[in-house]
């Protein structure tokens, strides 16, 4: 035999749609008590506890000083949560004139607010969170269509990415019990570069393009041709194949093989076990980014590595932006000799491969990061140590290493090397 499903009796359909409707006006009640949670302050709970201790205490004993004492700090908690009572509904426009700037800079901006009602806006008091802090700012009493401009700047004291807003608009009572604030606007990253120094000189790496060795990747425009195909809209008219045009009848342009260009690699260690202090490991961020800049300018493709990611550098904002936002890590994400290996690994083609570390890598480590780069590559390791006065250059294997005490000291180090 096989089992049959009875249908749900009626009456369990009805308890259900009743749980199911108590538990929708439960959320909702839950809710809104967390809402109204969220505008009483710490003080604003510890008088509400007294006040309820005091009532209790003044009806048991009919001690008239606890009721007096219990019936003021009623009367005064009512009076601060009238404070509440208002209107925000602000245009809030956030505009930092620079969002990048270098560590050291001040970064200026501009808040705008905006009363777009009819009606008009009580005084209130806006913050702007910045980073781990917070600017206050007092807006008066904004009339229908009025607006209220306030000027401001950041100071930067170290290299990151500041999220700066969103802005609130907070509504409160002078004693600090109650404050309702309301989110406009959207946070706006600043990003802070870190220190570089901009040298001209030799070029750092050098190009394949004369090396004969083509790629799979077909391309419009380069130097190795590989066939002829038909016209298609947006192909530059300087490839079309005139002869063979003539001769089929149907407009036909060369197209070719993309050949590899100088493949310049990055390795920046921020293992925290591999420098002596913040100062080299800042001095270390440094150093990559004035190289990559540097390479950047020779138009050759870079690749920064850093333990356990790969940082954007097609173009010198985002290579600068992806160093403010390195932080260090721990030792045991690995040392500049495992992210050499991760080098070796992703990029075997690499024809240039700059390692930035700091004084706790020794020698033999310095040595087997370096023998674990790919083979045939043009191998320089920079050692960031602020103590050093004048640049030292050593042989350790293949490689080239220069130990660099302030960024100044960056572009004479290299041409010691690349001399």
């Amino acid at each position: 035999m096989t089992a049959q499903t009875l249908p749900a009796a009626p009456e369990d359909t009805r308890d259900a749609g009743w749980r199911d409707i108590a538990v929708l006006i439960g959320v909702r009640i839950a809710d809104r008590l967390q809402k109204i949670a969220a505008v009483i302050r710490p003080l604003a709970w510890v008088l509400m506890g007294l006040a309820i201790v005091f009532w209790i205490i003044g009806g048991a004993l009919g001690w008239r000083e606890m009721t007096i004492t219990a019936a003021v700090v009623t009367i005064t908690l009512v009076l601060c949560a009238l404070f509440l009572i208002g209107r925000t509904e602000y245009d809030v426009d956030l505009d930092l004139a620079r969002t990048r700037v270098v560590v050291g800079e001040r970064a200026v901006g501009a808040l705008t607010l905006a009363n777009p009602s009819s009606r008009a806006i009580l005084p209130s008091r806006v913050v702007l969170p910045v980073g781990g802090g917070r600017g206050e700012f007092g807006i008066q009493r904004l009339a229908p269509g009025e607006k209220a401009e306030e000027l401001f700047a950041i100071p930067t004291h170290r290299r990151g990415v500041v999220k700066v807003g969103p802005v609130s608009v907070v509504r409160g009572d002078p004693l600090g019990l109650f404050e309702r604030a309301h989110r406009r606007d959207d946070p706006v990253d600043l990003f802070v570069h870190p220190q570089t120094v901009l040298f001209d000189g030799q070029s750092l790496g050098f190009l394949r393009d004369l090396e004969g060795l083509p790629a799979t990747d077909l391309s419009r425009d380069d130097v190795s041709f590989h066939a002829l195909n038909e016209y298609q809209p947006g192909d530059d008219l300087r490839h079309v194949h005139w002869r063979s045009t003539a001769r089929t009848g149907v407009m036909m342009v060369r197209q070719y093989e993309e050949t590899r260009r100088s493949h310049f690699v990055i390795g920046l260690s921020r293992s925290s076990g591999d420098y002596a202090n913040d100062a080299d490991f800042e001095l270390a961020i440094s150093v990559a980014g004035s190289i990559g800049l540097r390479a950047l300018r020779d138009s050759q493709r870079v690749d920064v590595r850093v333990q356990g990611q790969e940082l954007r550098a097609g173009t010198g904002k985002q290579l600068l932006d992806s160093l403010a936002a390195v932080e260090a890590s721990k030792p045991r994400d690995g040392g500049i000799t495992d992210l050499s290996g991760v080098i070796a690994a992703t990029l075997p083609l690499a024809s240039v491969v700059v390692l930035v570390c700091g004084t706790k890598v020794s020698n033999e480590d310095l040595r087997v990061a370096c023998a674990r780069l790919p083979y045939g590559a043009r191998v320089i390791a920079v050692v960031s140590d602020t103590t050093v006065e004048v640049p030292a250059l050593r042989r350790i294997g293949e490689a080239d290493v220069v130990s660099v005490g302030a960024l100044q000291q960056i572009p004479s180090a290299l041409h010691r090397v690349l001399a």
